[in-house]
């Protein structure tokens, strides 16, 4: 399993902040070849307290709920020290919000930021569930048709949290890790192993033993183990055995 974890020590002094808050409603966008695309990836800043529940930001939604939203991915983060790099990408300027997340921050980062680790930010309490998976909406939204494949390739894929403890939110505020999950696997390693080492079995196991691990990527990576190990071992470490 690649190994992307930072010295203990330093992971726990890294100070991050919440720069912006954005939320949006489904709408019928346009896109490249004047054609008409639904979809709620077109988030805009709040500049007010605004309470996060269970199911995300009140005022926030999803137009696809079969592959987003809910209570394993109430919230998607996005890390605004990527802007830079997407910028001269593109040639384009990033505005907060510009990869369609909830949440945009500095520092943490996909390679600092663990399945399982707890935040606070401001009264709610959030925990990181999976990275984020980049769709084909973002290769229209961008007018550029390998934009979705670029964030996979990249690992700027960002990420998501449920709610573990609900409140009201502020941009501007610090962003505390109250809880760095024992195991560590960060969710540039996870985007690893779903995207690239998909036969790392030894990988596939330690994530699966994380118990924050959201339930669709536990569901893709069991499937694949049981696929290709032998299921009279592995059948037996998924319950728990």
């Amino acid at each position: 399993m690649v190994s992307l974890r930072l010295p203990h020590e330093k992971a726990l002094k890294i100070m991050a902040t919440l720069k912006s808050i954005n939320i949006g409603k489904p709408e019928k966008l346009a896109v490249s070849g004047n054609r008409k695309m639904f979809s709620g990836i077109h988030k805009k800043p709040v500049h007010e307290k605004i309470f996060l529940d269970n199911l995300g930001f009140r005022g926030d939604g999803v137009a696809d709920s079969g592959h987003h939203g809910g209570r394993d991915k109430a919230v998607c983060v996005y890390c605004v020290d990527h802007y830079s790099f997407w910028e001269k990408e593109l040639i384009r300027e990033m505005q907060f919000g510009a990869f369609g997340e909830n949440l945009s921050v500095t520092e943490w980062t996909e390679k600092t930021v663990h399945i399982g680790d707890i935040f606070r930010i401001g009264e709610a309490q959030v925990q990181c569930t999976q990275p984020r998976q980049p769709c084909h909406k973002l290769n229209k939204v961008f007018d550029f048709q390998a934009m979705a494949c670029r964030v996979q390739t990249t690992g700027f894929s960002g990420w998501y949290f449920r709610v573990t403890q609900p409140g009201w939110v502020t941009a501007g505020v610090e962003i505390i890790r109250v809880h760095e999950d024992p195991k560590r696997i960060s969710v540039d390693a996870a985007n690893h192993l779903m995207h690239k080492n998909k036969k790392d079995w030894q990988g596939i196991r330690e994530i699966l033993s994380v118990e924050a691990l959201s339930d669709n990527w536990r569901e893709t990576f069991g499937k694949r183990l049981l696929k290709e190990v032998p299921a009279s071992e592995d059948q037996l470490r998924l319950q728990g055995f």
